[in-house]
């Protein structure tokens, strides 16, 4: 712990000399607390990250990532046609085998303990259940839908019948644990009740486009609002009898248009804990030329006027009503990359061929890989009035947060008056949580 802590000391001063110089914004005018004990650190865990990537429930223990996080996002629960959170194991539907069937062998274990098949509760939600025993303060909330799983939000949502429908049904499942029985024994009444302390919505995006066949109505932005509404009322209501506060969060775009064509801004923050924001995925390979993904600030010589960055999200939304005390900005553990660039200089804004080979997919690469390169050909570089980061060999280039832009992130958030950050994905860290360890480090109180 000590040589981290070291490491960091210099990085950290670096970052405070680079924000507190900034001139203010409109998101860093004017700052009050947020009336909470300590920052948000939110977390997603995703439930396919246990195969290829290995990354288990049990790792966020072992490597110290758990203790930095006041909340866990489990990602995702589906939404059916008929507008019902459901868990299947059909092909693109659900993988109940990793959410609650999976024998979680004693190597993999929070407490070291190995499932034995059919227990009612095994695999991650098991896991999740050991791992607030550990942490008391840990909260688990399940996030719905996802770039994937959104198709049938605006089912779920377009009348009054379907909004009560579809919340009880989410109530029902994950709150008071109602799992389906699966082949073997698992599940059954009240299996996961404990697990979840909340919900989070994670729709892309309501009235806007989002993977391709999602339902998209005029009518999803109002409906947004009264979704959110609805599930306040069932939550508290559930809540009463149980002596729980049951706490209602949402995923929002950065995009000002999509602000603006799918939310009604201040209203939805009445119903809402608090909000993450998209901090991420700016630019990407399926354009035709190098750029940021994750940038603080819009960089000067960026090519597209307007452009996105953290700050201009942060801004979008306390523009149109957003507290600041619920704001908490998402930080990718991700890279986007390209290869084939040409043009010469540091690789920054030039045109590319196409996406950079990876181990996952095509022009994405985790943090736990990227932070290699450095010492395989690759040239760091970073622009520290933006406040991003890029590698670059001459030929192959991957935009990136290391430690040194985080910290600036979390520095940003504290001058901002913000809630805290969020993580996507939790399974992008190296072993030893070396990018939650820095937000750990950025958002500590005294």
């Amino acid at each position: 712990m000590r040589p981290f802590r070291h490491r960091l000391t210099a990085v950290a001063a670096l970052a405070t000399l680079l924000v507190t110089a900034a001139p203010p914004t409109s998101a860093s005018a004017g700052v009050s607390p947020n009336g909470r004990d300590g920052y948000l650190r939110v977390g997603y865990f995703t439930q396919w990250g246990i195969y290829d990537r290995a990354y288990t429930i049990g790792k966020l223990d072992t490597s110290g990532a758990a203790s930095r996080l006041t909340h866990i996002n489990y990602a995702f629960g589906n939404v059916s046609e008929d507008g019902r959170c459901y868990v299947d194991g059909g092909p693109g539907e659900g993988d109940a085998w990793a959410d609650y069937q999976r024998p979680v062998p004693a190597e993999e274990s929070v407490d070291g303990v190995a499932d034995a098949w059919g227990e009612p509760l095994n695999g991650n939600f098991g896991q999740l259940a050991k791992l607030k025993a550990r942490h008391p303060g840990l909260k688990v909330l399940i996030s719905l839908g996802g770039w994937s799983w959104s198709t049938y939000f605006s089912n779920a949502a377009r009348t009054d019948a379907s909004r009560k429908a579809f919340v009880a049904s989410c109530i029902d499942l994950y709150l008071k644990g109602n799992l389906p029985v699966l082949d073997g024994g698992s599940g059954g009444p009240g299996a996961a009740a404990g697990v979840f302390d909340g919900i989070d919505l994670d729709w892309e995006w309501p009235n806007w486009p989002g993977e391709p066949g999602n339902v998209i109505r005029p009518e999803d932005r109002e409906n947004f609002t009264k979704l959110l509404a609805e599930f306040r009322r069932q939550l508290d209501g559930y809540g009463r009898t149980t002596r729980k506060h049951y706490e209602l969060t949402a995923f929002l775009p950065a995009n000002p248009a999509t602000m603006d064509a799918g939310y009604e801004g201040r209203k939805i923050f009445r119903y809402l804990d608090f909000a993450t924001v998209q901090g991420y995925d700016f630019h990407g390979s399926w354009e035709a030329v190098t750029n940021q993904h994750s940038a603080l600030r819009v960089p000067a010589g960026a090519p597209d006027d307007p452009d996105f960055s953290a700050e201009v999200a942060i801004d979008g939304w306390i523009a149109r009503g957003a507290p600041r005390g619920k704001l908490v900005l998402g930080v990718p553990y991700f890279g986007r990359g390209w290869t084939g660039v040409t043009g010469g200089g540091d690789g920054l804004f030039q045109p590319a061929a196409g996406p950079a080979p990876a181990t996952f997919e095509p022009g994405f690469e985790d943090y736990r890989r990227l932070k290699t390169l450095p010492d395989n050909g690759f040239t760091l570089r970073r622009d520290l009035r933006g406040g991003h980061a890029w590698l670059f060999d001459g030929t192959t280039f991957w935009t990136y947060d290391d430690p040194v832009v985080v910290l600036q992130k979390m520095l940003y958030i504290r001058r901002s008056g913000l809630a805290g950050a969020m993580i996507w994905s939790l399974d992008g860290d190296d072993d030893t949580a070396t990018l939650t360890k820095t937000i750990g480090l950025g958002l500590a109180t005294p």
